[in-house]
Parts: structure tokens; sequence; C-alpha cells
């Protein structure tokens, strides 16, 4: 439908907690709809509304194509394995750098679909990192919190340096 303009780190946008979806509507749908083609636009695998400017607790992801797309409406963490991995992270608001974090292996989220029923999914690997990095977002943490200061601040550096030079 329409690729929206997404907010740029460090938009205090970005640190704020979304608010619960409450109406499951023609317009969460559009919302959804505008979310994944902004994403596949950036491109990213993963995006949230707070990403496009809109406190609203709405993620879509699509790790690959043939994954298919996933819509997630005012998801949670239910559990989290005690084992941890590390993957390399990003977002669709600060293109152009990325970082390792260390996160849990296996996660189950509790969410409503966009018709407002509630649905519990099992994930591991990169979609339990995604999942995680995606409700950190909703929660007002952007991903570069999850670095040590020493990593945090010379990403950031990497960062500006990159947006001077664009």
């Amino acid at each position: 439908m329409t690729v929206r303009p997404i907010v740029r780190f460090p938009d205090r946008r970005l640190r704020a907690v979304a608010e619960p979806v409450a109406v499951f509507d023609e317009d969460l749908r559009r919302l959804a709809t505008d979310l994944a083609d902004t994403m596949r636009a950036a491109p990213g695998m993963g995006i949230t509304a707070p990403h496009i400017g809109i406190p609203k607790r709405l993620v879509v992801i699509e790790l690959s194509p043939t994954a298919g797309l996933r819509t997630y409406v005012n998801p949670t963490i239910l559990w989290a394995s005690a084992e941890r991995i590390r993957h390399r992270e990003g977002s669709v608001s600060m293109p152009g750098v990325t970082d390792d974090i260390e996160r849990h292996a296996r996660v189950g989220v509790g969410y409503r679909d966009l018709d407002g029923i509630e649905q519990i999914e099992e994930a591991d690997g990169l979609l339990a990192v995604c999942h995680q990095h995606e409700i950190d977002q909703l929660d007002g943490i952007f991903w570069v919190e999850r670095l040590s200061r020493l990593k945090r601040d010379r990403l950031i550096k990497r960062y500006d340096k990159l947006l001077r030079t664009s």
C-alpha cells in the first residue's frame, strides 16, 4: 500500500513505550500492510509501528520472502530459555550499522492476530532474536542499549559518520 517515512535514531519516539492496540479494524490492517511495505523497502526483516512514529504495539516480521509475513499485535514474551545466542542486529531506524547482541535462544510469545484472536508461538534462533528485538522496541528499548557503553559509543560514532558522508 504505502511506504511510510521511518523515524531515525536518536529520535526520542524510539525510546517511548508503545500503547496496546485495542481496536482490531481495517485501519489496523492498513497499518500492518504499510509496515510490511516500509520494512521491505528499507530493507529489513522486522519493523514496529513506533519505527514509523505510531506508538502502537504492532510488529511485522518477514525473515525471508519464502518464510512469509508474520504480524503480531500486543506481543509479549511469555517465557525465555536459559540458553543464550549471539546474533548480528541492526535497525531500520539506524541503517548501515550492526553489532552482535546476546539474546535468549528460544522464547514463547503471546500475541493477538489482526482479528484480535489470542495466539501463542514458540520460536528459536533468528525468529526468537527478532521477537526479542522488536518487543524491546515496543518497550522503548532501542537495540543499542543492549551493547556495552564502549561498543554503543563506537557504533553511534560510526553511524554519525555515515550520516555526514551520505
